[in-house]
């Protein structure tokens, strides 16, 4: 069936790429020699280069991980689609000359690196010559082997390099791939880094069209600027990464109980990227025969994971791709609720043989997020739903399927109990806004200073790099802004334990702050890693005698914790798989409209009531004028929350928030009644965004429409505030 399911895959992206665009490459990506290529006026037109260009630009301004897209997987110089070999190679050139033009007469050190999706290595072919024919030396894994990308996160820091590119789309479907681009600090760009770039491409575009040309080096394959061996000397950077784990969750007290456990712990790397870094990790740590390992090959089909044939209009087998997010839940031809990608896992047949209680720790193709699944009796079916842990029933046994909500609330807690914790530190946690109610309960419980920020990881880096200017600085009170304007006081010696978001991404800070080789100071790494959090949870594991799920159960009670359950409804306007690309686009930009809409819909009324303009008592009546049947007599604020709206209750709170990377509009609810939560994400995350006469009675359209442009303003102030002000000098490197 795998085989089936890739085959139409590809025959649909043969069947609908132009013959014209078959046969030329533009330029040839492929020719291992040096070469100039001249990108002309008249090419800029051919390729419709400026329409492509303003998406791309629209992304950057928005985007929560990389500037993401579909590409044409069979050929990848199809500008048709956002992603692409030219536009690669204008963005890559762009960063290359920014850099330059900052870092004047310096000697520039970059690496680049990817995971296994299609044309991931043509793309890293050209980033790094480019690179190198603009003279920036750039650090490329052995034998171009594919890196995690807290790895490349990570030498970034740690080696003081000017900056890093990996190549990934996450846990996306097969056809996507992008940039995340990650600056000295190993820190995916923010917007305004993003901007500096994306604004040199317009300038190459002008000069091209200006002057009918503008030249752009690839220098040989082989050129010496391309630094393998350096790679290899640094052992591709596991051992120096080996290192600061064991600063960490790999301490000597986890790593003893992990090689005590007697049953083995399962590690599904889908894609495979994970297994090629991974499996040494563990076995430099001396715990590689605890685990067993599910999808170690790399593939760019991910194993058939997360694929689907489903029925179109007319009845006809089409390719369907459910992405590889094991959360992520349908609704079957009867109308009862699923796991798609988990039922693609196949556990049913791979765990038949395994006994009670295992369990499969899954990771995705860049290896960043982690999702838990366990194996239990069907005994604890009464404690799994009282729990709220959703689950697939088997013919004799049940898979537990916890959220990434519940699993890193295990962790934390596990961490913390654990840790070996000094008076004179205060301990606080960083964690995004859509992430569960219960992870603050937790932190209040246990006197831990608790971080809100917006979506994306870059937020909770960029939340660290603030802290630790002021630590580097000695001073006797840190203090923090937070997205939702508390001032968090942190004494003078913070240390991180927890940095998280409800989609599976976690780091654990470390116990000692980490100095890179040049000398600067990181309370935790920038990157989600799952390798961290695979080492911390295997510990855990280890370490009860029951299941996850009374676990579970025992931090909620013994913390009193009130918000217990999670809601998340993600509403896609379109279908990501179809295979013409026209049509696609048109979908898109249609979704985009619906997602819009919806968003600006919330959005006005935070950014209403933050300038004043309404009350929260204005905003109940607008919203039970709207939805008659919800009751927000205890709303207590509507807050514009970086990217997104977040609705606080005094039992509960939603957030609405749209995609920073597609046409889907986010619902995501946490409080004490499950049911109540998934019926109040439904309801506003699937709301068309039209606006009632009560509502235009506070706010015209107008305002509506200008609500979007006021609220990038109230990011940037958030953004600036305490702002990270510590100036990046580039060393002289030793390795």
């Amino acid at each position: 069936m795998t085989k089936k399911k890739k085959k139409m895959l590809l025959d649909s992206v043969e069947n609908n790429t132009p013959e014209e665009i078959k046969a030329d490459k533009i330029f040839n990506y492929n020719d291992k020699n040096k070469f100039t290529f001249k990108l002309t006026d008249a090419l800029v037109k051919k390729l419709n280069l400026r329409s492509w260009f303003e998406a791309y630009k629209k992304e950057a301004l928005v985007s929560t991980a990389g500037i993401r897209g579909p590409q044409n997987i069979l050929y990848p110089h199809d500008t048709r689609f956002p992603i692409n070999t030219i536009g690669i190679t204008l963005a890559t050139l762009a960063k290359a000359l920014v850099l330059k033009e900052k870092y004047k007469n310096e000697k520039l050190l970059k690496l680049v690196g990817c995971e296994v999706r299609y044309n991931s290595k043509i793309y890293l072919d050209i980033i790094s010559r480019i690179q190198a024919g603009l003279g920036i030396r750039t650090l490329v894994p052995v034998d171009k082997q594919t890196i995690p990308i807290w790895l490349a996160s990570f030498l970034a820091f740690k080696l003081d390099l000017v900056g890093a590119e990996y190549i990934t789309s996450s846990h996306g479907i097969s056809v996507k791939n992008a940039t995340k681009d990650l600056n000295n600090q190993g820190s995916q760009f923010l917007p305004n880094e993003s901007m500096e770039f994306v604004n040199k491409m317009e300038e190459i575009l002008n000069i091209a069209e200006e002057k009918g040309a503008y030249e752009i080096n690839f220098s040989s394959a082989d050129d010496s600027l391309l630094d393998e061996k350096t790679m290899e000397k640094l052992n591709n950077g596991l051992d120096l990464y080996a290192e600061y784990l064991k600063n960490g969750v790999a301490n000597d007290r986890n790593i003893e109980k992990i090689k005590n456990f007697k049953n083995k712990i399962v590690i599904d790397s889908v894609g495979g990227c994970a297994y090629n870094t991974l499996s040494k990790i563990l076995k430099t740590l001396g715990i590689e025969d605890k685990f067993v390992w599910f999808n170690k090959e790399e593939t760019p089909f991910f194993h058939g994971i997360g694929k689907d044939i489903k029925k179109d209009k007319s009845g006809k087998d089409v390719f369907y791709d459910w992405s590889l997010d094991v959360t992520v839940l349908a609704k079957d031809k009867d109308g009862k609720e699923y796991f798609p990608v988990v039922k693609s896992l196949n556990y049913d047949e791979k765990l038949k043989n395994y006994p009670l209680n295992t369990v499969v720790l899954i990771t995705d193709p860049d290896h960043d997020r982690l999702n838990i699944v366990q194996l239990v009796s069907k005994d604890n079916l009464d404690k799994i739903k009282k729990a709220g842990v959703d689950y697939v029933e088997y013919e004799d046994k049940i898979l537990c399927v916890f959220s990434a909500n519940q699993a890193f609330l295990m962790i934390m807690d596990y961490w913390y109990k654990t840790l070996d914790k000094k008076p004179d530190c205060t301990y606080f946690m960083v964690k995004t806004t859509a992430s569960s109610a219960s992870w603050n309960e937790w932190a209040e419980a246990n006197g831990i200073k608790i971080i809100n920020t917006p979506v994306g990881f870059k937020e909770i880096a960029g939340a660290v790099k603030k802290i630790e200017a002021q630590y580097e600085k000695h001073i006797d009170n840190i203090t923090i802004t937070d997205v939702f304007n508390n001032k968090i006081e942190l004494g003078k010696n913070p240390r991180m334990i927890f940095g998280g978001e409800e989609s599976g991404g976690m780091i654990i800070g470390a116990i000692e702050p980490v100095r890179s080789l040049g000398g600067r100071t990181a309370l935790a790494m920038r990157e989600k890693s799952a390798t961290e959090a695979i080492i911390i949870a295997s510990s855990l594991i280890s370490s009860i005698d029951g299941t996850l799920v009374d676990y579970l159960q025992k931090v909620y009670d013994d913390n009193n914790i009130i918000s217990r359950y999670d809601a998340r409804v993600d509403i896609a306007y379109y279908n990501e798989s179809e295979p013409d690309i026209e049509k696609l686009k048109q979908a898109k930009i249609s979704g985009e409209a619906k997602r819009t809409k919806n968003d600006l819909f919330y959005l006005a009324l935070a950014v209403a009531k933050y300038e004043n303009l309404i009350t929260i008592e204005n905003i109940k009546e607008i919203l039970s004028e709207t939805f008659k049947t919800v009751d927000f007599s205890n709303l207590k604020d509507v807050l514009f929350v970086g990217d997104g709206t977040y609705l606080a209750f005094s039992d509960k709170f939603i957030e609405i928030r749209p995609s920073g990377t597609d046409a889907k509009t986010k619902a995501y609810a946490g409080g004490n009644n499950k049911s109540e939560l998934c019926s109040l994400a439904e309801t506003l995350g699937k709301y068309s965004g039209e606006l009632n006469e009560t509502y235009k009675k506070y706010l015209s359209e107008e305002y509506v429409k200008s609500s979007k442009e006021k609220s990038f303003e109230i990011y940037e102030k958030y953004s600036l505030k305490d702002e990270d002000k510590r100036e990046f000098k580039i060393p002289e490197y030793n390795f």
